[in-house]
């Protein structure tokens, strides 16, 4: 009785062994996902508030430009300096857009972690296909 509980607790020591090292690995992994999404937080937050400044002084600075290009040409060309004032803020308008946009295209959350991910499932496939079949 004593021979057939050696494999048997061998096998269960085994799997003990497996299942910490699984678990040590998963918490490895998600401590990495918290730290990227800490990350990512910091760096929206701080993105989020200079795009705010940026655009405030953005527009009281086309506001004075807008109106020294009307009030330079007022006696002369006064509708055609606000016209294409008016239309040199709108294609910038559009331009910032459109990089936004792009921007907001861009996948970078949890890059590292799916990364990573990715690497332990092809070590584990790896693994798999190279131990000995009995």
């Amino acid at each position: 009785m004593a021979a057939s509980q050696g494999p048997a607790q061998r096998l269960f020591e085994a799997a003990k062994r497996l299942l910490g090292s699984l678990i040590a690995a998963g918490e490895t992994r998600l401590r990495l996902a918290v730290l990227e999404l800490e990350e990512e937080r910091a760096r929206l937050v701080t993105l989020l508030l200079l795009i705010g400044a940026s655009l405030v002084m953005l527009l009281l600075g086309l506001a004075v430009l807008a109106l020294l290009v009307a009030v330079i040409f007022w006696d002369s060309h006064r509708l055609a300096a606000m016209g294409i004032s008016a239309g040199v803020l709108l294609g910038g308008s559009l331009l910032l857009a459109l990089l936004a946009r792009y921007q907001a295209r861009r996948h970078t959350l949890l890059k590292s972690t799916l990364t990573q991910l990715a690497t332990d499932r092809e070590l584990a496939e790896r693994r798999r296909d190279d131990t000995p079949s009995r």
